[in-house]
């Protein structure tokens, strides 16, 4: 599948950049998401906070998924690792659901394989929240 561009903030980027090169306190376990991330910060658009449009997912957006195979929405914030808690709905970047969503804005479709093989399908519906379109630069 094609790779789009995706944007991301110039606050978001340094953070992100940030964890990852303090990497090395990650859990090994994760390497593969850190790798992944990698990869999507390589691939993004940089632009100052106040450019950034209203639909894209930034870091602490809140975005409802449909899961186009079950018909399952969810409703998740994307957070940085530290602030996950899946119970409360908080996503890491660092997952490989959350790194998918990274950038990418309302009505995008997100294809990708899951390590068993399986090919996973979401849309996103819509960015409920986004602290940039609030003016929130720094959240």
């Amino acid at each position: 599948m094609k790779e789009k561009t995706i944007c991301l903030t110039e606050t978001d980027a340094k953070r992100l950049n940030d964890i990852l090169h303090g990497a090395q306190r990650i859990d090994p376990m994760d390497n593969r998401h850190v790798q992944a991330l990698r990869g999507e910060l390589a691939r993004g658009r940089i632009v100052p906070p106040g450019e950034i449009p209203e639909n894209v997912i930034t870091m602490n957006s809140r975005v409802r998924i449909k899961d186009l195979d079950s018909g399952e929405e969810t409703v998740y914030t994307l957070v940085y690792p530290k602030d996950a808690n899946i119970e409360e709905g908080k996503l890491s970047v660092l997952a490989p659901i959350g790194t998918a969503l990274l950038g990418y804005q309302a009505g995008d479709i997100i294809e990708w394989l899951l390590p068993a093989g399986v090919l996973r399908r979401l849309k996103i519906k819509k960015v409920v929240f986004q602290p940039e379109a609030v003016g929130d630069y720094f959240l």
